[in-house]
């Protein structure tokens, strides 16, 4: 039975406890929030939970827990991870990892340093919608990838502790790296901040991943529709993921684009002739199921030694050199940024220099 306590019950911490208390093999002792308004509603919604706490510093040491799960501020990320990490718990912490590169950096090393996993809440990895299309892209059934593009909009909820791009394109990041098993090597950002002169609420990003692969994300709070969406374009097939569409979430189109050289030797573009192919479209089965409760099951699983995480600590250091690198660029008036695609043994000077 893993002991697991739980800090951070506001908009998204109390289904992680959910999770937590009903997985057969864990035993909720002790959740923690600052609000004890907050406290008293995950008492009344589940009775199971051993007791509460408003003293999260207390709790990430408390001797009768094996881990620790983390679903606070963002800026509280990292002194509550290396704590935790400090008195040998096992840590899931909420994306992003922390603030920083570096600091993730620091965090990984403690986490091999004391031998305990370090995860983190990248949770649609777990999507089988996601993993469907990983499957399509390995098969090589798309041909060769050309670009992706993701939309992640919604009217709120606004934050001021990171901006959209830290708060949605998170998600896409770890995605597109799953997908591509690579990380990007550099980026070009442009954002607005209309209704906070200090974070931006709308951003546009555009990645370029190894062989060529573009990857281009659009994160705002301030948009009239909710929209998760991903297209990914191949040689020979294209394909939408519509997180939003429960019953159907992938579609498969026979779709791509030849040039044909007419005559063998061309000397204009206009010489060329493009060829056009248009066939079905294909919607394959995608399996149900809760994300967050694979994701948890997951966790418990590298606990008890059943896995390897694939949301470890330095997978979620590769996000935030990406978002980094996009912040930089958007104060730097959408230059080109460079970003360090693997952990290397200088990755912390590294990664402050990309924060710089």
């Amino acid at each position: 039975m893993i002991r697991v306590n739980c800090i951070g019950v506001g908009h998204w911490g109390p289904n992680l406890v959910r999770n937590f208390v009903t997985a057969p093999e864990t035993e909720v002792r002790t959740v923690c929030d600052l609000r004890e308004e907050r406290l008293r509603l995950i008492e009344a919604r589940i009775p199971s939970i051993h007791k509460t706490s408003t003293d999260p510093d207390a709790t990430v040491v408390d001797p009768e827990a094996d881990a620790i799960v983390i679903a606070t501020p963002v800026a509280t990320h990292y002194e509550l991870t290396k704590k935790a990490l400090e008195a040998g718990k096992h840590v899931l912490v909420e994306k992003p990892l922390c603030e920083s590169a570096a600091k993730g950096v620091e965090l990984v090393e403690l986490a091999e340093q004391v031998g305990k996993h370090l995860c983190v809440g990248h949770i649609f990895l777990f999507n089988n919608g996601v993993r469907g299309v990983r499957n399509l892209i390995r098969s090589g059934e798309l041909g060769r990838l050309r670009y992706l593009f993701s939309t992640r909009t919604n009217l709120g909820p606004f934050r001021t502790d990171v901006n959209a791009l830290w708060d949605l394109a998170a998600h896409d990041l770890s995605i597109f790296n799953y997908w591509l098993d690579s990380s990007p090597i550099a980026v070009t950002a442009r954002g607005a901040a209309y209704l906070n002169g200090e974070v931006e609420d709308v951003v546009v990003a555009s990645y370029t991943y190894p062989n060529g692969v573009l990857a281009h994300v659009h994160a705002s709070w301030l948009n009239p529709r909710k929209v998760r969406e991903i297209t990914v374009v191949g040689e020979q097939k294209m394909v939408v993921w519509n997180d939003m569409d429960l019953n159907e979430p992938v579609r498969v189109y026979h779709k791509s684009v030849d040039i044909e050289r007419e005559p063998v030797y061309s000397d204009s573009f206009g010489e060329f002739r493009m060829l056009i192919r248009n066939g079905d479209v294909v919607i394959p089965h995608i399996g149900g199921g809760e994300p967050l409760a694979a994701e948890c099951r997951h966790f418990i699983d590298c606990v008890l030694g059943r896995s390897e995480p694939i949301i470890s600590g330095r997978e979620g250091v590769k996000v935030l050199l990406a978002l980094e690198a996009a912040d930089r660029s958007i104060r730097e008036n959408s230059v080109v940024v460079p970003v360090f695609d693997r952990l290397k043994p200088n990755v912390l000077e590294e990664a402050t220099i990309s924060a710089t």
